[in-house]
């Protein structure tokens, strides 16, 4: 079936040019039909451009900063090779993921909010006409202030643009005049003139005016989908979508790891001064207790193990450098006869023979360790001491460290691990770390990059 498309016009979803708006309100789900693999697929593009929202906000970006940031998200992640289908996939990829995080209390909040900002700089995109014709979507009847009320407050309107740095021009001259309420966050600013209960509020404040709305309606439709999935839909779709909407909320959608990067290979002569100069947080921990206690639980070897072979740690040396742990503990015979397997295993070599691949920090930070454990996510899992120490042997510094406790406590934990990088490297990460392996290839770059800057190919060789 056909979905309904607005014939609204619009820059946002093709770049200029006065084209067709698709900006919906998603008011309800339309009758579509939808593929399996494009349920999946539309999900995970538009979770992409969640997870970089929440990343610029996560990282302080500024308002303009947010809306380039959005702007290229959007046009990276939902295209579509027939145009005619960019609307349904928008529309889909929504109601997919309102099935996805509707389903506790915390899931609702994180995407209530990433939509809600999604929807805002899509809403400032557009034409002051179109912003009309979203209001009138949205049931907002208010009427433009007359000309007579505007000059009698006109004096004042401008005395709260001058305090808020935007002068009042041409194309804001038209004012709305709506309950205070309805504006909490222009009020809790102070960029909104208030007179007798009502808030004037110009065309471009317009957004705080439908975002309140569009928060509203999105907060009471995901409980409902939550009734719906708790009671029916959970349960009938147990074989088929139940299984991809319970993973797409933890799924991590970079590259695998699986194998090393083209060239590179760790040898046990260097993994020890590389495992301190390079291994994330969580694998340096897990490193260092391997060391200390000659073991670890299933988790940690798991954990650490797929980590090592994803950097480039042969199965051969893998072999080698676990039995000289564990034999230690355990001796050399009761490795080979109860642990062994298990690594072959991780590299392929057993069982199914399939290649696994080293955990992303969605999988260790979801991780619940218990007592006498010792992988997870030490932004997550340590306690603040615990985790200060730990900080200051990797060599972040006090004011560093604040940032990171800072985001420690706001459970923005990748982040904090991205400003750990960027501490102890000296160096920005733009990016953000969102694997581990990805945290040891970066670290291996600059150190790559210093060396080859301080050897510089030609250089004459001493004598």
């Amino acid at each position: 079936m056909e979905a309904v498309r607005s014939q609204r016009k619009s820059s946002f979803s093709n770049g200029g040019g006065g084209g067709v708006s698709t900006l919906p309100i998603y008011r309800s789900a339309p009758p579509l039909e939808v593929r399996l693999e494009d349920f999946e697929l539309y999900a995970v593009d538009r979770l992409r451009v969640l997870k970089g929202i929440s990343d610029g906000l996560s990282r302080g970006k500024k308002p303009d900063e947010m809306e380039k940031l959005v702007l290229d998200l959007w046009k990276t992640n939902m295209r579509h090779e027939h145009s005619s289908e960019v609307v349904n996939k928008d529309i889909i990829s929504h109601f997919v993921l309102r099935l996805v995080y509707c389903r506790t209390e915390e899931l609702r909040k994180w995407f209530l909010s990433m939509e809600t900002t999604l929807f805002r700089y899509r809403f400032r995109d557009e034409s002051p006409e179109i912003q009309r014709a979203l209001m009138a979507e949205f049931d907002l009847q208010y009427k433009a202030v007359s000309n007579a009320e505007y000059e009698s407050v006109k004096d004042k309107l401008n005395q709260v643009a001058r305090a808020i740095g935007q002068p009042i021009t041409s194309t804001d001259t038209i004012f709305y005049k709506v309950p205070f309420e309805e504006v909490p966050e222009l009020v809790a600013g102070r960029r909104v003139l208030i007179q007798k209960g009502n808030a004037y509020i110009a065309m471009n404040q317009v957004v705080s005016l439908v975002i309140t709305q569009f928060r509203s309606l999105l907060s009471k439709a995901l409980v409902l989908t939550n009734r719906k999935w708790t009671s029916m839909i959970r349960e009938q779709e147990k074989d088929r979508l139940t299984p991809i909407v319970e993973a797409l909320s933890t799924s991590y959608l970079g590259p695998d790891y699986s194998q090393p990067r083209e060239h590179a290979e760790l040898s046990l002569k260097d993994i020890d001064q590389i495992a301190k100069s390079s291994f994330p947080l969580c694998m340096r921990h897990l490193f260092d207790k391997l060391r200390e206690d000659h073991h670890l639980k299933h988790g940690g070897r798991m954990q650490l193990g797929l980590f090592l072979k994803g950097v480039g740690l042969k199965l051969d040396d893998a072999l080698a450098f676990w039995r000289a742990e564990f034999s230690q503990k355990v001796g050399a015979e009761r490795f080979d006869k109860e642990y062994a397997y298990g690594i072959r295993h991780n590299y392929g070599k057993e069982g199914k023979r399939t290649d696994y691949t080293p955990y992303s920090c969605q999988k260790i930070i979801s991780a619940a360790p218990g007592v006498g454990d010792h992988h997870g996510c030490p932004y997550r899992h340590f306690s603040e001491e615990n985790l200060r120490a730990a900080l200051t042997r990797m060599g972040v510094g006090n004011r560093a460290m604040e940032d990171v406790m800072d985001k420690v406590r706001n459970r923005h934990y990748q982040l904090a691990c991205t400003l750990t990088f960027e501490a102890v490297h000296n160096s920005t990460c733009d990016a953000g770390v969102n694997h581990p392996n990805q945290y040891f290839n970066d670290s291996q770059k600059i150190f790559e990059s210093q060396k080859s800057s301080s050897n510089p190919k030609g250089a004459a060789a001493s004598t």
